[in-house]
């Protein structure tokens, strides 16, 4: 995953972003441990601070645990995951709606462009 940053948030919350779309993608299963904070570091070439700020931020959401000298693990928590990519998902879907609505979409034709597009992708991939 490639590791771009922006200036609009600190650069820790979008390392944690990151993070926990490896987890609810399965990159990083339940219950598996995360890279080290220094592993982690220098694949997106920052301070292990900011990653370990990171990790901090993922234990306030409950996404990973930490103990002192064992590493970061990922939740085993299903629930949680599962509502953390449902609540993702509505974010993707929320502004791919907005931006179609500003091309003057109706509802109707923005689902229609959008299956379209998934049954597209489908036959690709197949």
């Amino acid at each position: 995953m490639d590791w771009i940053f922006n200036d609009e948030r600190p650069i820790y919350l979008q390392i944690a972003d990151k993070i926990i779309e490896r987890i609810v993608s399965g990159a990083y299963p339940a219950g598996s441990e995360l890279p080290s904070v220094r592993d982690l570091a220098a694949e997106a070439s920052v301070n292990p601070n900011t990653v370990q700020r990171a990790v901090g931020e993922l234990q306030a959401r409950g996404m990973v645990h930490t103990k002192s000298t064992a590493g970061s693990t990922v939740t085993d928590d299903a629930a949680l995951i599962c509502s953390v990519r449902d609540d993702l998902a509505d974010k993707v879907i929320k502004t791919a709606v907005e931006r179609l609505s500003a091309l003057s979409y109706s509802s109707a034709d923005a689902e229609k462009k959008i299956v379209k597009f998934l049954r597209r992708k489908e036959s690709e991939n197949s």
